[in-house]
């Protein structure tokens, strides 16, 4: 799948008309953590749903997932994946790793990883390719030196 197609498929199940809604579509999304998310980080994120109309137990079906151990991971990916979900979400580095062997063809996204690219979750930043996108706290080689060329210089 190109990155603009998911990226459009992505979109497109969070910002869907209301007039699905009315139908009665339910959406569903697999959440798999390593350990149990921080409750006023999962409150802003259902929040944030709940702004863009999605709200959960209405038209959206949260899977929550959470692995005790990383061996356990995988398993628990694979139990996530036999629901169907719309998408898939990894708040961490180890559930992005355990999601992607689970599947190729439901979108994934990663959040906080810090290297995407090393950890093999996808191909390249500008063209990460696959079924996955995310947040990337890291860019490796010159992005920074790119980045600073951009900004105003604050010397007289």
């Amino acid at each position: 799948m190109k990155r603009r197609e998911f990226i459009a498929a992505t979109a497109a199940l969070l910002v869907s008309p209301q007039r699905l809604w009315a139908q009665g579509i339910r959406r569903r999304v697999g959440f798999l953590a390593m350990d149990v998310v921080e409750p006023t980080v999962q409150k802003a994120w259902l929040e944030g749903l709940r702004n863009h109309g999605w709200i959960d137990g209405r038209n959206l079906i949260i899977e929550y997932h959470y692995a005790p151990s990383q061996d356990r991971l995988p398993a628990f990916a694979a139990e996530l994946v036999a629901l169907s979900p719309d998408v898939l979400i990894a708040p961490n580095p180890q559930a992005a790793v355990a999601l992607k062997s689970a599947t190729a063809s439901i979108p994934i996204v990663f959040v906080t990883v810090f290297d995407p690219v090393a950890l093999g979750l996808v191909q390249s930043l500008s063209r990460p390719g696959g079924n996955m996108t995310g947040l990337a706290t890291y860019a490796p080689g010159d992005f920074i030196a790119k980045r600073n060329r951009n900004l105003p210089r604050t010397d007289s």
